[in-house]
């Protein structure tokens, strides 16, 4: 389905074929048999270079994507061809097939003791110092609904620092890193690798962006960028949308678009021969991610599963987040979007518990077994499930209401022999980065006040700051005194 890294694609036509008065023949055919020749609709207007533009780019799906058949059902499936087979590629999870997870499933944060996590730290320590864990970062998204066209990653939501996002997460890297290295005495320590997957419109610049900053305080050789794919969009009727006449309209893949990306990428080699046996993935735009959580690690560990996910508790029923639901009696974990679970099963109540029967919220903080996903990479390529996203595309009709199709990372769970659930705070793990400020949830500004409300919190835990009655009556004029200055508790904030 997609180019591996090394492999040099071979088109079929050549530039005087391309220049001729009407498209290759072959492939006019070939898209007829789908009903996609209007994708020749304007050859004739084109130059020779810009015919041999749109058929390398057509010839580049006939070979590692798809062509699509513009064939609906009421159900809103529809077939693809990844040549030469045809595969479905969307598949809906029938409200009807699910259960809530079972309550062994997941560990809560009240049930946890204090020697399990004693016991996780040491054992997720440990892992890490080994060269065990490595960390993957889904960062294949552009700014957009922030304002900004810059890589997420880049954005400053901000902290007195002015830190971007992944600044503050590479430098949690560092210090996981350095307690690693603390715990084995220095000796035999392996640094973190880490795989940040862009998309085509932010690998340049987050490659720039990363080599500006000098990596934050990681060595170079210990990230690892790569891309992931693209999809073609269609439109409502199932053809191909131009975004001009000698261009296909593409998207992202979506974040479930990683597993493809890591195996033609030849990443999930790259990662055996480094002795990575464990996978930390997770979004870009949560600033409270704990990245590389040695607790999470050495539980995921202890419990020998091949997946594993954080999860918060929803919020209220109609909060627009994933939940994990058990797909039949005994079946396997996996989660369903909030947009396709019934009304009366969001808002059902657990008698016996009083939280929601369907409560875990999937936050796309995960980890997997680097065998799991070698499984994955194959079984989801042959599936080929795929998510519909209506949205405006850009086309040479002007924005034309279609479709992206999207893989996401949480189709993987279905293909888990075995998967546990970990409870977190979100005030202390969830703080998304996904709309402007202005708006009514997830901006830049809560999850600033999110992550500010969390360190004064581990500060009054430290044994907190006095403030002066001398400097501040009643909290006034403490900005001047504090900003740009680091406090070490206990201490007392005076003139």
């Amino acid at each position: 389905m997609r180019e591996p890294a090394t492999q040099e694609v071979v088109m079929s036509s050549n530039n005087n074929n391309n220049a001729s008065s009407s498209p290759p023949q072959a492939l006019l055919e070939r898209l007829k048999d789908y009903g996609q020749e209007d994708a020749f609709a304007l050859w004739d207007g084109l130059s020779p270079e810009e015919r041999d533009l749109l058929v390398k780019d057509i010839e580049l799906f006939n070979f590692l994507f798809f062509d699509f058949v513009s064939r609906f059902e009421s159900d809103f499936v529809f077939q693809s061809l990844d040549l030469p087979r045809i595969d479905r590629i969307i598949r809906w999870l029938p409200v009807a097939a699910i259960e809530p997870v079972p309550e062994g499933s997941v560990s809560t944060v009240e049930e946890r003791k204090i020697e399990e996590r004693e016991k996780w730290w040491k054992m997720g320590m440990k892992a890490i110092s080994e060269g065990k864990l490595a960390v993957l970062l889904l960062s294949g998204g552009q700014g957009t609904r922030l304002g900004s066209s810059d890589p997420k990653g880049c954005f400053n939501i901000g902290l007195p620092s002015g830190k971007s996002l992944f600044q503050v997460q590479a430098e949690r890297i560092l210090c996981v890193q350095k307690l690693a290295a603390q715990s084995v005495n220095e000796a035999g320590f392996v640094p973190i690798h880490w795989y940040i997957m862009t998309s085509p419109f932010t690998d340049d610049a987050t490659r720039k962006f990363f080599e500006s900053h000098k990596y934050f305080g990681l060595e170079a050789d210990q990230i690892t960028f790569f891309q992931q794919g693209t999809i073609p969009c269609v439109s409502k009727d199932g053809r191909i949308i131009m975004e001009s006449p000698y261009k296909v309209a593409k998207a992202p893949d979506g974040n479930g678009g990683v597993y493809s990306a890591l195996k033609y990428s030849r990443l999930l080699e790259d990662m055996a021969t480094r002795g990575v046996k464990y996978l930390d993935c997770y979004g870009v735009d949560n600033a409270l991610v704990r990245v590389a959580d040695p607790t999470f690690l050495g539980y995921f560990i202890d419990k020998g599963v091949a997946a594993a996910a954080k999860v918060v508790r929803k919020a209220y029923p109609q909060e627009k987040v994933g939940v994990f639901v058990r797909r039949g009696k005994g079946g396997p974990l996996s989660v369903v979007e909030y947009s396709e679970l019934d009304q009366s099963l969001a808002s059902a109540i657990n008698q016996e518990t009083g939280r929601l029967r369907f409560c875990w919220s999937n936050v796309c903080l995960h980890m997997f077994t680097l065998d799991f996903l070698n499984q994955v990479a194959n079984g989801l390529e042959k599936d080929s499930i795929y998510h519909l996203a209506e949205k405006k595309i850009p086309s040479i009709h002007g924005q034309t209401l279609g479709y992206k199709l999207e893989q996401f990372i949480f189709d993987a769970f279905p293909y888990a022999p075995s998967t546990a659930l970990f409870e977190v705070l979100r005030e202390e793990e969830f703080a998304p980065v996904k709309n402007a400020n202005g708006s009514n949830f997830d901006t830049p500004e809560s999850a600033r006040l999110l992550v500010l409300r969390l360190h004064t919190r581990w500060v009054v835990a430290a044994g907190g700051v006095e403030v002066s009655p001398l400097c501040s009556y009643a909290g006034e004029n403490l900005e001047a005194i504090c900003r740009g200055r680091t406090f070490h508790a206990p201490c007392e904030i005076a003139f």
